[in-house]
């Protein structure tokens, strides 16, 4: 089967295209690589340079290689430049992703997957926040996930495009970036690799649910599976989506003490203000994709960040 993965140099599209690769289908990754790199592209899979907003290149690619089905992970990812810099935000997340899904349609695609946002979706949540949870995003990111979100459910209902939605908890692992702004794994694991003191910001009370990269690639391929199996139009936008994460929640502190532990880290964190606007609470109901997709997230967290830690100790 011919897969188009958008995004698919970066740190969880890479993973997913691996996936993809192994299991016998052909792959072609859309990248602009300003945050993914050639380096991570398997290489079995074509990988061609365009921006999500070059509307002409993107349908033309979309009309030479004609792909059965896409896996959309091309983003604007960072939290911080939506607040500061929503219009873009808005260009790349919410126009990009529009433009790619008419042109899907036009070229016969059968369907799409799209990967969205667990904890910028819902906002604050005391309990684990299923799929029928209010959406509350504090950004402009998240904002703009919710809103392809839609555009998905109305390509669904009117046109009959097959569709699925994976909102993500922390995703974590190799390939994560830890020179970004986001990806707290890679960002701690570097600093002590490198005898510096990690910064947390506020007390370090912040609850997130972490989910191994190798596990969420693994979700994809389910979901692939779920998605080509073909289902009537959704009633509602919620009905094709899933949530991917471990169901458990872990605060800041714990992350730096697992990871102090595993490097031998001897000194303590700087502790900085609050960030305004920054959950404190984000953990994920999972029961939803493990009884549809048949997923359920493996790696335990000390034995990822391990893995984690291994992989940016080599990098360096």
């Amino acid at each position: 089967m011919r897969i188009l993965v958008t995004g698919g140099a970066g740190f969880v599209g890479s993973h997913v295209v691996d996936h993809y690769i192994n299991a016998g289908h052909e792959v072609l990754v859309l990248d602009n690589l300003s945050s993914g790199r050639k380096e991570n592209v398997h290489p079995k899979a074509e990988l061609v340079v365009v921006d999500l907003c070059d509307h002409a290149g993107v349908a033309d690619i979309l009309d030479q290689f004609c792909p059965h089905l896409i896996n959309h992970h091309a983003a604007q990812i960072d939290l911080r430049r939506s607040v500061a810099e929503p219009v873009f935000d808005a260009t790349v997340n919410v126009i990009g992703s529009v433009n790619l899904l008419q042109y899907a349609v036009r070229t016969g695609v059968q369907g799409m997957l799209y990967a969205s946002t667990g904890g910028a979706m819902y906002g604050e949540v005391q309990e684990p926040a299923t799929e029928q949870t209010e959406k509350r995003p504090f950004s402009p990111y998240g904002a703009a996930k919710g809103a392809v979100e839609g555009y998905l459910f109305a390509f669904a209902r009117t046109l009959g495009l097959q569709v699925v939605s994976l909102r993500y908890g922390n995703v974590y692992g190799p390939r994560q970036n830890p020179e970004g702004e986001a990806g707290v794994v890679a960002i701690f694991s570097q600093a002590m690799l490198s005898e510096e003191r990690p910064k947390i910001y506020g007390a370090g009370d912040q609850l997130r649910d972490y989910i191994y990269v190798e596990d969420v690639a693994r979700a994809n391929l389910l979901a692939t599976d779920f998605l080509l199996a073909g289902h009537p139009p959704p009633e509602s936008p919620n009905d094709r989506t899933f949530n991917i994460g471990t169901g458990k929640s872990t605060s800041v502190n714990d992350l730096f003490a697992r990871l102090k532990k595993i490097i031998g880290f001897s000194e303590e964190p700087i502790h900085a203000d609050p960030r305004a606007g920054e959950l404190m609470r984000s953990c994920l109901d999972v029961g939803k994709a493990a009884q549809e997709l048949g997923f359920k997230a493996h790696m335990l967290l000390t034995e990822g960040l391990a893995e984690t830690v291994d992989w940016i100790r080599s990098s360096l």
